[in-house]
């Protein structure tokens, strides 16, 4: 499998990326992040050759911290803060949908450039809270203005169901990739969204592929644990939806069984599976320290056969699935919606 997946033409990204969420003030449960150490991942990330990052606007801090890796690497003989591809997003409040106009996405998208220290934004994906207002054709054209600025790149969306990344593609948004919730535990996009993404040339980027963490070895054999992040929360939900704890338990065994035919662990069999599905251009794994770095580079080296993919698939069709297309449970689900802060844009 290539390390490298084209984008847009004379634009490529690694198929694994940086995820800078757990960088976000306030996602740990158990106290801060040494940032320090953070740092010291990324720069091992970029020597490896894992250069893509994905931060948010919404992701408080997320940016101002990989503004502060790149005027790093700028101080870096032998680097160049260019040899780094920077993902970022723009999710407008939702008490902001009625009246958001022109002049505010560009603020956002301005204040995006300072803090990631950039000339121009190689990547900004669209988050659209509630579509009962029915604006995010109009605002993501917002973006598409700026993209014709030359203040952005390329354009994404992120958390769309499929009918509405259909109508953002049927009015002429440029958009080159979608980022969606897949993983073993959650596997919605397989039911309309990678085969409309396939159809349409839209790259889909993985995010949640790990479930917080709880694909690995840490919750092998564990039934009885405390979530320790605002993600791992949410991926409770997620599981008790679909294989339960003691499903889960069933597929960490497999998992730990094909992982020790490739010398791999429990996540990376995990990513890989993800990854080797049709459609998907890159799985999004989160940075919170430099413990495992050297783990991403296992996720090159071997490739799961088809017996291997059958058995985990049989697996997983025993158990029930999450309902409805991307993000509509979020969406609709007091549930699974009142974990979610729709607030986090303002200055």
């Amino acid at each position: 499998m290539n390390r490298k997946y084209q984008l847009a033409p004379g634009y490529e990204i690694n198929r694994v990326i940086n995820g800078c969420w757990q960088l976000s003030q306030g996602h740990s449960l158990n106290g801060a992040l040494d940032m320090g150490d953070v740092l010291r991942a990324f720069h091992q990330l970029v020597d490896r050759g894992f250069t893509t990052f994905d931060c948010a606007d919404i992701y408080t801090g997320a940016e101002d911290f990989i503004g502060s890796f790149v005027a790093e690497l700028k101080r870096t003989p032998g680097r160049s803060p260019e040899e780094i591809q920077i993902h970022t997003k723009y999710v407008p409040d939702l008490d902001r949908l009625q009246t958001v106009r022109l002049e505010d996405t560009e603020h956002i998208i301005d204040r995006s450039l300072r803090r990631l220290n950039r000339d121009r934004l190689d990547l900004v994906q669209f988050h659209w809270w509630d579509y009962e207002i029915p604006r995010c054709v109009e605002v993501a054209g917002h973006l598409a203005r700026l993209r014709e600025k030359g203040k952005i790149r390329n354009i994404g969306v992120t958390n769309f169901d499929t009918e509405h990344l259909a109508a953002l593609v049927d009015a002429g948004i440029p958009v080159v990739s979608i980022q969606s919730q897949y993983s073993m535990f959650d596997r919605r996009p397989e039911r309309a969204q990678l085969a409309y993404c396939r159809a349409h040339g839209i790259a889909m980027f993985c995010y949640g592929t790990l479930s917080g963490g709880f694909l690995s070895e840490k919750y092998l054999g564990r039934r009885d644990f405390t979530p320790e992040t605002r993600s791992q929360v949410k991926y409770m939900q997620v599981i008790e939806d679909s294989l339960g704890l003691e499903g889960m338990q069933r597929l960490l065994s497999l998992l730990r069984q094909i992982g020790q035919a490739h010398g791999a662990s429990i996540s990376n069999v995990a990513t890989r599976y993800i990854l080797q599905q049709e459609g998907v251009a890159a799985a999004i794994v989160g940075v919170r320290n430099s413990r495992h770095v050297a783990d991403n580079d296992r996720l090159f080296e071997f490739e799961l056969t088809e017996d291997e993919l059958q058995a985990i698939r049989a697996l997983l069709d025993s158990y029930p699935a999450l309902e409805g297309d991307c993000y509509t449970l979020e969406r609709t689900s007091p549930r699974y919606r009142g974990i979610i802060k729709m607030k986090l844009n303002g200055e």
